[in-house]
Order: structure tokens, then sequence, then C-alpha cells
């Protein structure tokens, strides 16, 4: 069986990939800054399903811990079959007269940590002709919400060029665009969703099932749910300016305070 190594493992979309994957009898590799967290989940996976979990403790914004996990994932003894890009954080303040070590941190997390792993996972599966990396994007890169959507806008498109480089080689690279998810990512980031209704959540564990059955099936761009695939194909079909609008809209009724969680969960600004 192969092992599946998972970014922002300890929280959300990371955790709920852990459990699937566990349930389904794959050995794990989990990231994530939080150590006892982490060494408590892999007890817990190994006592429910057991399979053999590696706890890899990193802070993926600090350079010297993305060459770590990417070494890991270069390895031929025990090779990882599947990369979960999953980590990042909202930082929650507008970019202008913010903070902007913490808008470094998260292009560190949310943009570099993913080129150099999956620059390693994609050349060590290469050799071996097979295994998948399976990018954490968000419906919000299609819309002009600050450095979040920027970022998530790159792992979609990033993504999507890795796939077409890896046609034929064994590999497939997917990105998963899940709109509002029921986790505590925004509960974490002080994110205000008051007045959405409850049509616009998604469940954590549908999300995660309908992203590794899209991984299975080779999907290059995984959108959990009739709804927000509609969603999408409607913003990406509105003239910029409409968009830019709906950016405008959103920065003046969201309230948000400068936190920094560990599992990129969801919409932070859609």
């Amino acid at each position: 069986m192969a092992t599946v190594l998972i970014t922002g493992a300890s929280a959300g979309l990371g955790l709920e990939f852990a459990w699937q994957l566990a349930t389904a009898r794959y050995d794990l590799v989990l990231v994530a800054r939080d150590t006892e967290r982490l060494e408590r989940l892999a007890s817990q996976l190994h006592a429910a399903a057991g399979v053999r979990v590696e706890v890899l403790p990193a802070d993926l914004s600090v350079r010297d811990d993305v060459e770590r996990v990417a070494e890991r994932l270069r390895a031929t003894e025990r090779p990882i079959g599947l990369l979960v890009n999953n980590a990042g954080f909202a930082v929650g303040k507008r970019f202008v007269g913010g903070n902007l070590a913490a808008q470094e941190r998260a292009l560190e997390v949310m943009v570099r940590a993913v080129l150099v792993l999956s620059h390693a996972a994609a050349g060590q599966m290469s050799a071996r002709g097979r295994g998948a990396i399976l990018n954490v994007s968000s419906v919000a890169a299609l819309l002009a919400s600050g450095p979040y959507s920027a970022h998530k806008a790159w792992v979609r498109s990033f993504t999507e060029g890795l796939a077409v480089e890896l046609k034929d080689s064994g590999v497939t690279a997917t990105v998963l665009c899940p709109g509002f998810v029921h986790t505590e990512f925004h509960e974490r980031a002080d994110v205000n969703v008051v007045g959405y209704p409850e049509i616009a959540w998604l469940s954590v564990d549908s999300v995660v099932a309908t992203a590794l059955a899209d991984v299975r099936r080779g999907v290059i761009i995984s959108t959990p749910s009739l709804r927000y695939r509609a969603v999408s194909g409607v913003v990406r079909m509105l003239p910029r300016p409409a968009v830019r609008a709906l950016g405008r809209y959103r920065k003046a009724t969201d309230h948000l305070e400068d936190v920094e969680p560990e599992s990129s969960d969801g919409v932070a600004a859609l």
C-alpha cells in the first residue's frame, strides 16, 4: 500500500484527509507545526486503523523545514505515492497598512512550499512511473480578494501546468477548489461569516471524499459540489470589473484579525 504525505495534517481538511486515508489503509506521513498534536493524532490513527504513521514536525514558512519535508518526498525507501499540499492560513487583514511579515509568511507556505514539495514529489514519482499530487486551492482563486486569492490562483494555475507536464508519466496532479467548508478555519481566522446560508457550506468529509475520488480518476480540477461548480462557472464568465466589485464588497463587510491557522480549510475571503 502506498504512503501518503499530508501537510497541515493536524486540523481541518488535513485532519480529515488523514482519517479517510488511514481508514483506507494507507500509511501516512503527517506534517504540521504542532509536534504534540501530531503525535497524539498519529497514535489515534494507528490505534484505530493499524496503519504506520510517521510524524514530521515542520513550519513551512521556514525554508530549512521545507527542505526536510522535500527530502522525505525524494526518499526511495517507503516512497511517497500521494502528496497532499494542504497547509495554509488566512492572514486576516487588508494588505495595505497590514503586517508585511505575515504576508511574506503566507507566501512561503501557500506558494513556495507548494512549489518545492511538488518538485520533490514529481521527480521521485516520475522516476517510478506512478504517483499523485493533490494541491489545495479554493474557489477564491477566481476572485479578487487580496493576497489569499492570489496565492490560491497561483496554486490552481501551477497545478494545471504541472498536470500538463506530467501527462503520460504515470503521475497525476489535481487541484482541489472548495468553497466554504465546515471546519475550524473561519473561527480560528475570526472571519465574519454571519449571514451566510447553510446551503453555502460543505461538509469536510464530503469535500475530502470528492477530492480523493477525483485523484483516483485523474481529474485535474476538483470542485466539490454541483453548486460550487456552477458558481465557479458563473464567476469565470463575469467581466473582471464585476469580479473586482465583489472583492470590494467583501472587504467592506468582513472584520478580520491577524491569526495564522495551520490548515487551508476552505475559503477565507470568498
